[in-house]
């Protein structure tokens, strides 16, 4: 099977959620028995992609790649661009994340505009479609009726690493992973970090990691000035993995996700997680994660207490964690999509 992937965000050098998605898959995808060509920024064989990496003009070279290529499927993990155009001549895979563009939740109102235009025709041309969780794949088909259920796959993800130690908590962090924005929640952590007893104020600091986003002015300038909150932008492979495997207790409140790859790597762990009840993350992290209302400053306030205040409760956690996360893994994603595409007409 002669399979073509766009991974360029594979390969970015400060890699998004979707980009950490698309590297775990295309290492997992690189081991199956396929003819697989690879698509990045600097891809040669795509006449002018290296000077316009990431524009239009990169899109366009692409589509016209492909066309000539004459793959049995290209597969499109973060863009509807190259779908969009490629229409019904070449049997594509676009990899639906989420529908934050429909959603009330505050976007990138560039990528937001992008997604409303060109996903319609990306999916409706589609050989079939795959989403990474059956959160999306309801959405989706809820947004879209007359998409047929047979027509799209979940096909989930795996952890930023496999076979991961168990953490040793320090017992004075509590982390939370995710680009500054107001879907990731931050302000309403940091006002909840605010809230808590003076005695686990003085205990617990709260270190938020994570690029910077979009509307992210009064997350940073909270960060500032709450004492006991340190933001540390991104950070590499290696300082995620470290600050992961210490860590007393993961927060990650968001008010949408389409999976929540973070949360995984931490139950894989066994970090204690706090998350919201919303989007995919209930899927994810099933009852090894103690839930709270993310648009409640209260329900996360209390959220945090009860998992710094009980050790009981932390180590419950921590045992359900590495079983919950055992149900997610990279092979288990490329078996479904490949699974997916063998059975697509």
């Amino acid at each position: 099977m002669k399979l073509v992937i766009d991974a360029r965000e594979a390969f970015a050098t400060t890699k998004a959620g979707k980009g950490q998605w698309t590297k775990g898959f295309l290492d997992e995808l690189s081991h199956r028995d396929a003819d697989l060509k690879v698509l990045t920024h600097t891809s040669q064989s795509i006449e002018g992609s290296a000077a316009f990496s990431g524009k239009l003009l990169w899109h366009m070279a692409a589509a016209k790649y492909v066309k000539v290529l004459q793959c049995d499927y290209y597969i499109s993990p973060t863009s509807f661009i190259v779908p969009y155009l490629l229409g019904k001549r070449v049997a594509y895979v676009p990899i639906v994340h989420d529908l934050i563009a429909f959603q009330g939740e505050p976007h990138e109102k560039r990528a937001k505009c992008i997604e409303r235009l060109l996903i319609h025709k990306a999916i409706m041309n589609a050989r079939h479609v795959c989403t990474v969780s059956e959160a999306t794949r309801a959405d989706l088909l809820e947004k879209f009726p007359r998409l047929s259920p047979s027509h799209v796959t979940a096909i989930y993800a795996g952890p930023m690493r496999e076979g991961m130690p168990l953490a040793d908590p320090d017992h004075k962090t509590i982390l939370c992973v995710g680009t500054l924005c107001p879907r990731k929640n931050q302000e309403r952590l940091i006002h909840a970090y605010a809230n808590l007893p003076k005695q686990l104020r003085a205990q617990y600091k709260l270190v938020l990691v994570g690029a910077r986003g979009w509307e992210d002015a009064e997350i940073l300038r909270l960060s500032r000035i709450t004492d006991g909150v340190e933001w540390k932008n991104y950070v590499s492979d290696d300082e995620y993995q470290r600050l992961l495997s210490t860590a007393t207790v993961f927060a990650y409140p968001s008010l949408y996700e389409g999976f929540g790859m973070q949360v995984l790597d931490a139950l894989q762990r066994g970090i204690p997680v706090l998350t919201s009840d919303k989007g995919s993350l209930k899927e994810v992290a099933g009852s090894a994660a103690h839930v709270v209302d993310p648009e409640s400053v209260r329900s996360i306030t209390t959220g945090l207490i009860a998992l710094l205040e009980s050790a009981d409760l932390r180590q419950n956690l921590a045992s359900e964690g590495p079983v919950q996360a055992s149900r997610f893994s990279w092979k288990r994603t490329v078996d479904f999509f490949l699974e997916a595409i063998q059975g697509a007409v």
